[in-house]
């Protein structure tokens, strides 16, 4: 018998994938080692050590990867991997040491990791938090896509919600839209499966009424939850989507009267009608809910922060209404799992034209850094950014740098800060369009942080239609034209302002209306 185990000892393969020695728990109850066997594996005899300890593995067949742990039970809440309890006494150092997997005498595999920060786990190269997801890239061809910008077209995102009868997922920021409140409570009151996931650290607070918002929807029975806590796994929950059945809309704004609510910000959007899509943004809810940092409402509620402020109310005109596509493909991505390598990629691209429209740009980043490589082919490359007060300085400073390096190497590339006039109150867009083919529309900011840090979605549009309109409300933002009453019309305004002396009232849109109000809280440097 001993001298089967040596030799199947010999023959053994398995590699110690992770190690989590530090789970934000009372005396790092639920700490885990995982390990991947290459094939079904007798662990008799083998034991997990650290530079104190030693703990066998369980006298049975192990394949796959699974968790080791003394302490199973906790370790169960830690992470989605099987289980498998060892019995003794391991105490992984939160300072950092090496973790040895032994057969026998025979050392199979170990992992060194340095200090541990809470609730992430060491995979060999980096610290990642416990529960992230690793979503792939997803796409899918031939597709039904309605592509909408705003304030000009509110319609489309609460359309989607209205829509759903057997499933309605919504993830935002925040939330304080009166419109999909209605449309959620009227979803779930006719039986649809109807689930909310919020931020619960929205930068300088939550906006007003938004815990109004959410009380009303969980006494409808919608399933709200916050991600919060010190085992959040990501900075942010920043995504802006929503999954009807076997649609879905991704958005670069957030659920509240100056987003999709049509009343202030310059955003874009698309709604995939196609269950592959919805299917997939479905899978990434579900794992951002499934997790132990998507806290329950009424578990959050009592010290839920909220700051002041009124909701945007100016309306503004339609000039570009939607536009629907049969699009050759739908590629979805998601950070921090893969969306700033699906940016790369699709930036480097990009062989005639690239236009970049951004809430902010850091002057530095990997992400200016392409836009220039991309002129430097040959590329012609227009960037547009923010002009509002609180982005103003630095997104003029990463202006000034784009065009003082196009200007000295001669490149096809100007940067300039948008001029609303009256069209809408800011940019909020987190979009680009490439060779006039591809559109990029979603939450991700431009920004390390946001790319590797916070829970975004975003999706490539590969479409002509799609991506022409987004290049046309570009090329408008761009000019900054003024929108302007039509002549008879102008005519008409203005012999009923003879008319009505006295009761004259100025016809506006936009100005400085979010400003100190719903516009007034930052998003990892956007408002």
């Amino acid at each position: 018998m001993l001298a089967r185990l040596a030799v199947a000892a010999l023959l053994a393969s398995a590699t110690i994938t992770a190690v989590a020695p530090n789970p934000a728990s009372d005396g790092d109850a639920g700490e885990f080692v995982s390990v991947t066997f290459a094939e079904p594996t007798n662990t008799s005899g083998w034991t997990l050590a650290d530079g104190n300890d030693a703990v066998r593995l369980p006298n049975r067949t192990l394949s796959g990867t699974v968790a080791l742990s003394t302490q199973p039970t906790d370790a169960r809440n830690r992470t989605d991997l099987r289980v498998v309890g060892l019995n003794g006494s391991l105490a992984l150092a939160n300072g950092g040491e090496t973790v040895e997997l032994r057969a026998g005498n025979r050392t199979i595999d170990d992992l060194t990791y340095p200090r541990a920060p809470t609730a992430e786990e060491w995979n060999g190269s980096e610290w990642t938090p416990l529960g992230a997801s690793s979503f792939a890239p997803f796409a899918a061809t031939n597709v039904s896509v309605s592509a909408f910008a705003l304030p000009d077209a509110a319609g489309p995102p609460i359309e989607t919600l209205e829509s759903a009868e057997r499933r309605l997922y919504l993830a935002g920021y925040t939330f304080t839209s009166a419109r999909a409140t209605r449309a959620l409570t009227a979803a779930a009151e006719r039986g649809v499966d109807v689930r909310v996931l919020v931020e619960g650290s929205v930068a300088g607070g939550a906006p007003s009424l938004e815990d109004e918002r959410l009380d009303v929807l969980r006494a409808a029975g919608v399933d709200v939850r916050v991600l919060d806590g010190e085992r959040a796994r990501y900075s942010f929950h920043h995504a802006k989507y929503a999954v009807a059945d076997d649609r879905a809309v991704v958005l670069s704004e957030n659920w509240k009267p100056s987003g999709t609510g049509g009343h202030g910000n310059r955003g874009w959007g698309v709604t995939v009608t196609d269950s592959r899509v919805a299917d997939h943004l479905a899978g990434v809810f579900r794992a951002d809910t499934g997790w132990a940092d998507a806290k329950p409402w009424r578990a959050v509620r009592e010290n839920f922060t909220i700051v002041g402020g009124d909701p945007a109310t100016e309306s503004y005109p339609t000039r570009f209404p939607p536009v629907d596509a049969r699009a050759d493909s739908v590629r979805v991505l998601v950070a921090p799992d893969n969306a700033r390598s699906g940016v790369r990629e699709l930036v480097a691209s990009a062989d005639e034209s690239l236009v970049v429209e951004q809430a902010s740009l850091d002057r530095n980043s990997a992400f200016t850094n392409w836009t220039i490589d991309a002129a430097r082919r040959g590329v012609q490359v227009r960037v547009l950014l923010s002009g509002k007060w609180y982005a103003h300085a630095d997104n003029r400073n990463t202006t000034e740098r784009l065009n003082r390096i196009a200007a000295d190497e001669n490149l096809n590339l100007d940067a300039k800060l948008v001029e609303p006039r009256s069209r809408f109150e800011k940019v909020h867009v987190k979009g680009a369009v490439v060779d006039g083919e591809r559109a990029l529309v979603g939450s991700l900011n431009w920004n390390e942080h946001a790319a590797t840090e916070n829970r975004e979605v975003v999706v490539v549009v590969e479409d002509d239609a799609v991506a022409d309109y987004f290049g046309r409300a570009f090329r408008a933002d761009w000019r900054g034209g003024a929108w302007r009453l039509p002549v008879a019309l102008a005519v008409v305004v203005a012999a009923g302002a003879v008319a009505a002396a006295g009761c004259v009232r100025r016809v506006e849109f936009g100005g400085d209306s979010d400003v100190g109000r719903d516009g007034f809280w930052q998003e990892n440097g956007e408002r």
